[in-house]
């Protein structure tokens, strides 16, 4: 089957599957889900819906029994909006992808902060003396600086006399 159809019927089923499970399904259950993609099968027999739930590991195993049970339900309101001959048959999977890349951006921010203190401590004008002098004149300057008061009013018009 060509991939194009596959993909809109995909997107049609990740769309129906969505606004469903938000707005439709009443299982307690099933709470912080998202779909973030799906997957047809080249027969059209099977697809896979991809979600993620925020949570802890029991809510997420609650939130996919909920989806489990809730299955015919979501495959009768994707079967309304389909017009084919085979209706796929839905399975939920929980996509860890999106917990994976927070996992990630967290190692990375902290291998950043420590890459910036072993940088300071590292830093050749800070082990001199005269890299200390120079560090404080340029506190002392920048002080001045953010002292001095900022010509102009507050409104941001233009002072007369001014070019």
């Amino acid at each position: 089957m060509k991939s194009h159809r596959l993909a809109r019927i995909g997107e049609v089923i990740r769309e129906v599957a969505s606004t469903t499970i938000l707005f439709e399904l009443k299982d307690p259950r099933v709470k912080g889900v998202t779909v973030t993609r799906t997957e047809v099968a080249g027969d059209l027999q099977h697809a896979k819906v991809y979600v993620s739930v925020m949570g802890t590991e029991k809510q997420q195993q609650l939130a996919m029994y909920g989806l489990e049970h809730a299955a015919g339900f979501i495959q009768s309101k994707v079967a309304k909006q389909l017009a084919t001959r085979f209706m796929p048959v839905i399975q939920f999977v929980l996509d860890e992808g999106i917990k994976k890349s927070v996992e990630i951006s967290r190692i990375l921010a902290e291998e950043r902060a420590k890459l910036k203190g072993s940088d300071v401590a590292n830093d050749p004008a800070t082990d001199t003396d005269e890299g200390d002098e120079d560090a404080a004149a340029e506190e002392d300057d920048s002080e001045e600086a953010r002292s001095e008061p900022v010509a102009g009013p507050a409104d941001g018009s233009p002072q007369p006399g001014s070019p």
